[in-house]
């Protein structure tokens, strides 16, 4: 039984073929960014750390980082807060129209980034909003709302729903019950859709071409402006530490999936 159920040697292959196809890319930016010239290459001569000084040390660099993490930061907040309460009603209505709810949530991912982005532009202008802080939190909070309802409503399938009418049935209040039998139960799939939030709000590009300009400056869009005007090799190490700090995230996400199926 268990050899019909294991992958066969094509199927082997074609999985690494297509991990060594999604990696290679990646994996190449790494000499890049260690290289000795003044332009995108491969190290000629020898290795140098010079653009990571360059990036580490320039404020440009630095308060784009920064920026990029506060709104990350903010924008998670709102993802988390409102995809949870999204997916725990959803969760306790447990209706046919629920079903419609949470496909709407998933709107923002199933749409084109280019097409919400340009009608965010639209309304954002009425609200005064463009190149904003807030406007960009919002934004990319929305955009990461359906994550957040993913993993919390998979971890609320987990759920046995007795424990709540235990903890209603020994008077726990409706909102005792949730902070004390529901929220901890769902940690770890909040904080899984959290770290996902986060990573999408971190990397975001074509929204914050279209909402900001001057005032907010993200890492992604210094990095665009960096393409467009110079081959600078400082983009490549920018892009090592992104990508760095990104699986460090995952694995993190990994491990409390791990955690929670313990």
């Amino acid at each position: 039984m268990d050899h019909a159920h294991r992958p066969g040697r094509w199927t082997i292959a074609a999985a690494w073929m297509v991990a060594i196809y999604l990696v290679l890319p990646i994996s190449i930016v790494i000499p890049v960014s260690l290289t000795d010239q003044r332009f995108l290459s491969l190290p000629q001569e020898a290795l140098s750390l010079r653009h990571y000084a360059t990036v580490l040390g320039s404020e440009a660099w630095l308060g784009s980082i920064w920026q990029s993490f506060l709104i990350a930061v903010a924008a998670t907040v709102i993802a988390v807060v409102a995809g949870t309460l999204c997916a725990i009603g959803c969760w306790r209505l447990s209706r046919r129209s629920t079903d419609l709810v949470r496909a709407m949530m998933l709107l923002p991912i199933i749409i084109p980034s280019i097409v919400y982005a340009v009608g965010l532009y639209r309304y954002f202008a009425k609200l005064d909003l463009l190149d904003r802080f807030l406007g960009v939190a919002i934004a990319h909070g929305v955009t990461g709302i359906p994550y957040v309802v993913i993993t919390v409503s998979t971890a609320l399938a987990a759920f046995d729903p007795r424990l709540e009418q235990a903890a209603r049935g020994m008077g726990a209040s409706l909102s005792q019950t949730l902070r004390w039998v529901i929220l901890p139960r769902i940690a770890p799939g909040i904080l899984s859709g959290a770290i996902f939030a986060f990573i999408h709000s971190w990397d975001e590009l074509v929204i914050v071409l279209f909402i900001a300009s001057r005032d907010v400056f993200t890492l992604p869009r210094r990095i665009w402006d960096g393409i467009n005007e110079n081959l600078d090799p400082a983009m490549a190490a920018v892009a090592v530490l992104l990508v760095v700090f990104t699986l460090a995230l995952l694995l993190l996400d990994l491990a409390l999936r791990r955690r929670r199926d313990a």
